[in-house]
């Protein structure tokens, strides 16, 4: 992601929602793990204060089932923990310990309608960004909600992240509000700027 990218999706404190806290994990597997905390902002307009009392994770479009659920609802789902590198088309790379659900977990309780090929992420600073259906089915891929062993803040993206094992930094969306499922690819912010809609991060 650009400069504006990488620092334009985390800052400031959430005054309204769950903030990190608790002894940070620094290795994991015998794998070392970048810091939670940093000191840039790669969001597009500030950290988000989500407010916790009203926050609902939506999924709809294209879905049987649409969902709204409470941040809490989310995390009664079972959950997975994965040491995951995030690289930044700028050339850097994080490797993190993310703790979350499957995304394949919260699609199948939506049931996705057999025309859905794609799903689009938006956040609640106006961020969207899409990947392939076939691709979030896979057991890799994650909303996150913990990282290092610390919840999200509004500098890390509470209440959740997705994590995109494979893909470049800027299909990580953070705040994630809503999932929309769709017959076919939709471009989002940085896509409609020129960006790679695939977002492989092989070679980099």
């Amino acid at each position: 992601m650009p400069k504006a990218a990488c620092i334009a999706l985390l800052m400031a404190a959430l005054t309204c929602a769950p903030a990190a806290a608790g002894d940070e994990i620094k290795t994991y597997d015998g794998v070392k793990l970048s810091p939670y905390h940093r000191t840039y902002d790669n969001s597009i307009r500030g950290p988000q204060k989500v407010n916790p009392e009203t926050y609902r994770l939506k999924v709809d479009g294209l879905v049987q089932k649409p969902l709204s659920l409470t941040y809490q609802q989310v995390l009664d789902m079972p959950s997975v923990k994965q040491a995951v590198d995030m690289p930044c088309v700028e050339g850097w790379t994080e490797t993190l310990l993310y703790q979350g659900v499957r995304l394949g977990d919260l699609l199948a309780m939506a049931q996705p309608k057999p025309e859905a090929t794609w799903v689009m992420f938006h956040t609640a600073e106006g961020y969207s960004t899409g990947l392939p259906l076939k691709y979030l089915r896979g057991d890799k891929v994650l909303l996150g909600y913990k990282i290092n062993g610390l919840s999200l803040d509004a500098t890390r993206g509470w209440p959740f992240q997705l994590v995109a094992p494979g893909k470049l930094g800027y299909k990580w969306a953070k705040w994630v509000v809503r999932l929309e499922l769709t017959s076919e690819a939709q471009k989002g912010f940085w896509e409609k700027r020129g960006y790679s809609n695939e977002a492989d991060a092989v070679g980099r």
